[in-house]
């Protein structure tokens, strides 16, 4: 059929606006796995970001939480990271079949390491199925349904029109005929998140049976987010929109766990030590003072309340005081080198970089070169001001940017080592690492092309700073500077 029809003024707008919708909502559903991976690698100069917590201790504690998880559910040579978000809310997904985003809240909520281990053993059970892959899958059909589906009712309008149909009746049949397979498309995309849910459910169930753990703490957090959910149009939690916790999916999950003979086990003693300890942590840098002492009070002598308040004390208060917490906690348990570790940095942001040495040497060889404890250590060497440490800078900061090529702060620390050394094209050249770790492409681009002016041709920092010259931003880093 050939011609136009001419509709009322306003009746293609509606049909528009109802696809907008239903496009919105696909990609509502994709957010949590490729925005937050883009976001957090903070792309391009004003390009949106999130904040993510690096600490060595808690990402140890977490790679012992994983290691288990990970070896028998297959995933032991894919190398699986779990990042942490600096976020309050309670929410973890995973992204690319590599990584396991979890804010810091659900770390702090939760009371034992088997709730967090449940957390984790269910996206490793997303991953493990190749679910990512799957749900895109289904996101690019929903589209494509969507699509037709407004074509055909923008069909039927036309129709209508040329029919003489009234502009109200017009209207009522043009959202009538957008919006239901709009709903279709929405349900069918949610159910088939509920069966991934479920699947998910069922392989955690299996790892953490395999690895002779309680699956309690995992129906603990999802029988604590099926209650919350009744609250959803007072506030909405992140981790109810992309993990829907239907009635029908908690009981399956309880009859499952509850058959395991481990259902019953608990964390090792040294283990919930440490939670506790990550979770006093967490409070020291997130909540102020206030919220500290009222979580820690002062009759609470335990080691974690300890931690807790010598943390907000070098946040909040008198360096001095700061430090004589830290070091009651040192004495206490001076094997730990986290204690070491923070001392160290009390000191170096408080302009006391030289004292912060001693212990950072200490933490650095009780960890066995932990390179964001070393990266510390190296920026230290540097901000002392000593010529001396300025070649010890140097052999520390590379060794730590070689096991962390994404540490921002080690790679400009090292630039100002070699800048003191007179080392140029070196300087410029981490200058330009520094910028790419941190997301600032065009500018580090700019440092490495001034980097590989200065480098004989084709020697190793020539051929580094040609990789930065040659690397393409993503699309959303190029747009945003």
């Amino acid at each position: 059929m050939t011609g136009k029809a001419t509709l009322p003024a306003g009746a293609m707008r509606r049909p528009r606006r109802a696809l907008a919708v239903a496009l919105s909502f696909l990609a509502a559903l994709a957010l949590p796995i490729e925005a937050a991976v883009a976001q957090s690698q903070g792309q391009g100069q004003g390009g949106p970001r999130v904040r993510i917590i690096r600490d060595a201790e808690i990402e140890a504690l977490l790679r012992d939480y994983t290691r288990p998880v990970m070896k028998v559910a297959g995933l032991a040579q894919q190398n699986v990271e779990v990042t942490i978000i600096g976020e309050r809310s309670y929410n973890a997904f995973v992204a690319d079949g590599r990584r396991i985003f979890i804010n810091a809240g659900a770390l702090l909520d939760s009371e034992t390491p088997n709730q967090v281990i449940g957390v984790l053993a269910h996206e490793a059970g997303h991953i493990a199925g190749g679910h990512l892959a799957r749900m895109r899958e289904q996101i690019a059909g929903a589209q494509t349904m969507a699509v037709v589906a407004m074509l055909l009712a923008g069909a039927g309008v036309a129709a209508g029109a040329a029919s003489g149909v009234g502009g109200s009746s017009l209207s009522s049949a043009a959202a009538g005929a957008i919006t239901a397979p709009q709903e279709m498309i929405r349900r069918s995309l949610l159910s088939y998140q509920r069966g991934e849910e479920q699947a998910a459910d069922r392989s955690a169930v299996r790892y953490l049976n395999e690895t002779k753990q309680s699956s309690k703490g995992m129906l603990e957090t999802f029988e604590r987010f099926q209650s919350e959910q009744l609250f959803l149009s007072q506030r909405v939690d992140p981790y109810l929109l992309s993990h829907p916790m239907a009635r029908e999916r908690i009981a399956a999950l309880e009859q499952l766990a509850k058959a395991s003979p481990y259902y019953n086990a608990k964390d090792p003693p040294a283990l919930q030590e440490r939670h506790n300890l990550m979770r006093a942590k967490l409070a020291g840098f997130m909540e102020r003072p206030d919220g500290v002492y009222r979580r820690y009070p002062l009759s609470d002598t335990s080691l974690p309340a300890q931690y807790a308040r010598a943390i907000s004390a070098y946040r909040y208060g008198n360096v001095n005081d700061a430090v004589a917490k830290i070091d009651a906690l040192i004495a206490r348990e001076p094997g730990n080198p986290y204690f070491l570790e923070l001392k160290g940095q009390a000191l170096l942001e408080a302009g006391r970089a030289g004292q912060a040495v001693p212990p950072l040497r200490q933490a650095v060889s009780m960890t066995g070169g932990n390179p964001l404890i070393r990266a510390m250590l190296g920026q230290a060497l540097v901000q002392s001001g000593n010529p001396a440490f300025t070649d010890e800078a140097i052999v520390e900061l590379v060794r730590a940017t070689q096991r962390d090529p994404n540490s921002v702060e080690g790679w400009r620390s090292l630039a100002m080592a070699y800048g003191r050394k007179g080392d140029l094209p070196n300087a410029d050249l981490a200058s330009a690492q520094s910028l790419m770790a941190s997301g600032e492409f065009r500018t580090a681009q700019e440092l490495a092309a001034r980097a590989r002016m200065r480098f004989p041709p084709n020697s190793p920092g020539w051929l580094k700073a040609d990789d930065i010259l040659n690397f393409k931003p993503p699309k959303s880093a190029q747009g945003s500077q």
